[in-house]
């Protein structure tokens, strides 16, 4: 699991489309993505697992979900998508962008890339000038949201967004468990030869249909609440061996779950009743943050 994974990790991403509209849908909404009851001291916490990306077809969320999020004195997300956008472009200049005329990711790859870089940048529509200050991670990631969009999916119709949106029209306050400058500074640490890699590894992922692929195996097992599903896409992540299935591993996982879980401890021993909506690989296989919340001593029930 690569570049669809690494999207779906990084709530940043739903900064880079325009804002959903708040209501749309079918009857009686299917069981998505995953739930947990996290007790404590008379304390509850309901905490959802979501993808950074979606489809109209998403909404409304299941009956419970609405529920607990009705119900809760504070939303929590890994950022908010409706936040600071002032602190979304200085964290992207810092980390993502070259200083004008200081390099481009075009040059930083193998010069075979070139002319396949080249090729996806006509094929989604994409004004070489409009990113030629992009860094190669950040070009990746351009690319990746591209073909999430060919495949249906909007960053503009993000779980977490349609959850901050709902917060909002019922005045809950938003919280953010992590900050967007610590999320882009993820990548930003990758050396120039790493990044290349990663730019590398997504054109070959695009060009042989594996993200298109496994774009569509995420979406429907979060939009099926497929817990098997989810299992076998930890089990996946895991095992990847590429430079970028070991970054989101090593970074994106495991090294950000501790982080997230102490933010939703506190949180539930701050409110009576509250939510946190976190990506949904963040729930699931070794060292998740449901497992690190038991092991605080944290009554964790997965309700599906």
């Amino acid at each position: 699991m690569r570049r669809p994974i690494i999207v779906m990790f990084c709530s940043f991403f739903c900064f880079m489309s325009a804002p959903a509209a708040a209501d749309m849908a079918p009857q009686a909404p299917p069981n998505r993505g995953a739930l947990f009851k996290v007790t404590d001291a008379g304390h509850t916490l309901y905490l959802f697992g979501t993808i950074h990306v979606g489809a109209i077809d998403f909404y409304p969320l299941e009956p419970r979900v609405s529920a607990a999020l009705e119900g809760a004195s504070t939303l929590a997300l890994e950022i908010d998508p409706l936040g600071d956008q002032a602190a979304v472009l200085e964290a992207v200049r810092q980390y993502g962008l070259y200083p004008a005329r200081d390099g481009s990711a075009a040059a930083a790859i193998k010069p075979e890339f070139k002319p396949r870089l080249e090729r996806l940048l006509k094929q989604y529509g994409i004004a070489p000038e409009s990113v030629a200050r992009m860094k190669p991670w950040l070009l990746a990631n351009v690319l990746a949201i591209s073909e999430f969009s060919a495949q249906g999916f909007e960053t503009s119709l993000a779980v977490d967004l349609y959850l901050s949106q709902q917060a909002r029209a019922r005045h809950i306050p938003v919280l953010e468990l992590e900050s967007v400058g610590a999320q882009i500074a993820l990548f930003g640490r990758m050396t120039v030869a790493e990044q290349s890699l990663f730019l590398e590894e997504g054109i070959v992922a695009i060009e042989n249909q594996t993200q298109a692929a496994q774009v569509k195996e995420l979406a429907l097992a979060w939009s099926t609440a497929d817990a098997a599903g989810f299992d076998a896409l930890a089990k996946q992540a895991a095992e990847d061996d590429s430079f970028s299935g070991k970054f989101v591993q090593k970074v994106l996982l495991d090294e950000r779950n501790p982080g997230l879980a102490d933010g939703i401890a506190r949180l539930l021993a701050r409110e009576k009743n509250s939510m946190a909506a976190i990506g949904i690989l963040h729930e699931v296989g070794t060292g998740s943050v449901p497992a690190l919340l038991r092991q605080r001593g944290l009554c964790v029930q997965r309700l599906y």
